[in-house]
């Protein structure tokens, strides 16, 4: 939603004394962590993140590489007469709360918007960008997400029916607030959520981002997730170590998502190389749930070092085939069906050839954790609806 309560529209950005340094040592791989808008909403408070931070290591999160604990809207109060932003009563100490995520051996992320207000009609930032930054600094933030909400009343305001004029000052917006964050010294990942307008991958870098949403908010729905993920083609060349396209939070374990629709999920943001931040309640996680969230063969493919982004490599109706590089030399290899009967792969071609490889390669199902030996192109595949066959080939 872009009004009340609309928090998951956010621009992931980072940055670190220095942008080059930022580049190179933050998110140099996908981040990885859990946002509390999906599950709590505007409902979240102090506990509800203390108790995250408890649940990711109980359950193997954090060590599975989720280690950001991510607060989403809401928790903003009043600003006093010198403009200080305060929290308001859900979170009576936010440096209390920062060294307690920070004890447990996680890092602590926050919201906020370069508007007025953010998407739940809470303090926004504008015009106090580096009062909120050293605001942040000294809490010990180390990640925010600014979600471009009611700054494009400001954008509209200003230059109506100019929309060359619009993204120039989204994109100041964006840089007052990088800048602003550079001045505290202290590394924090900048995350951008502004939907992808714009063509934000072209740019997004320019202005410190870390990340940078590609799209409008995922639900926990089957035709928004495949809709997202499918609209991700052809992005790979904007996304590398520093700098990632971001195609919004995890649904995993939410809604009426089924098994298989959770591995197409899981899969296709692995194959996207994008930012894995859950956002599923971890008080009531399934046995079912866990296993593909801290699936560490998958984990591994999405937290790959040769950063580089998969992408489509063929599709017909509803199969699509998606590839992407490792750096020991392999392909993570997805085969999608999107369509609403399983399919009997006889005989299809695996396109081998379009990724650099013979017509035959040494395959692992990866989800079944199971080495194939050698398989051709041609091969049986059996894809359930909805459903993926992840394959390692070399």
């Amino acid at each position: 939603m872009r009004f009340l309560f609309r928090s998951a529209l956010c621009l992931s950005l980072a940055a670190s004394p220095l942008l080059a340094q930022s580049k190179n040592t933050l998110a140099a791989t996908p981040p990885m962590g859990w946002n509390s808008w999906n599950f709590f909403a505007g409902r979240v408070t102090d506990k509800d993140i203390r108790d995250t931070a408890d649940l990711l290591v109980s359950t193997g999160m954090r060590d599975a590489g989720y280690i950001y604990v991510n607060i989403d809207d809401t928790w903003e109060g009043k600003r006093d007469a010198k403009g200080v932003l305060h929290t308001n009563g859900k979170f009576p100490d936010m440096k209390a709360l920062a060294d307690y995520v920070h004890s447990k051996g996680l890092k602590l992320g926050i919201y906020s918007s370069p508007g007025r207000e953010t998407c739940a009609h809470y303090a926004g930032s504008y015009q106090h960008e580096e009062q909120d930054a050293k605001l942040y600094a000294d809490w010990g933030i180390d990640y925010l997400k600014y979600d471009l909400c009611s700054f494009r009343d400001n954008m509209q305001q200003e230059a109506p029916n100019d929309r060359a004029k619009q993204n120039r000052m989204m994109r100041d917006a964006y840089e007052k607030m990088h800048q602003a964050i550079l001045k505290t010294g202290r590394p924090m990942i900048y995350s951008l959520c502004q939907y992808g307008f714009d063509s934000v991958w072209e740019w997004g870098p320019e202005v410190g981002a870390n990340l940078w949403r590609t799209t409008d908010d995922i639900n926990a729905h089957y035709q928004q997730m495949s809709y997202i993920a499918l609209t991700q083609a052809g992005l790979a060349k904007y996304a590398g170590p520093g700098h990632w396209n971001d195609p919004d939070m995890l649904e995993v374990g939410n809604g009426k998502l089924t098994h298989d629709e959770n591995l197409t999920h899981m899969t296709m943001w692995a194959i996207l190389a994008a930012p894995l931040l859950a956002g599923n309640n971890l008080t009531a996680m399934s046995p079912e749930v866990k296993s593909i969230l801290t699936n560490r063969e998958v984990i591994a493919i999405d937290q790959d070092p040769l950063g580089k982004q998969g992408d489509r490599i063929w599709g017909e109706g509803p199969l699509q085939i998606w590839s992407r590089p490792l750096a020991d030399g392999s392909h993570a290899l997805a085969i999608f069906n999107f369509g609403e009967d399983t399919a009997e792969m006889r005989g299809m071609n695996l396109h081998l050839k379009e990724i650099g490889l013979g017509n035959s390669v040494h395959a692992r199902n990866v989800w079944e954790a199971k080495d194939l030996g050698v398989i051709h192109d041609t091969d049986r595949m059996t894809v359930p609806k909805h459903g993926v066959v992840l394959l390692k080939v070399k």
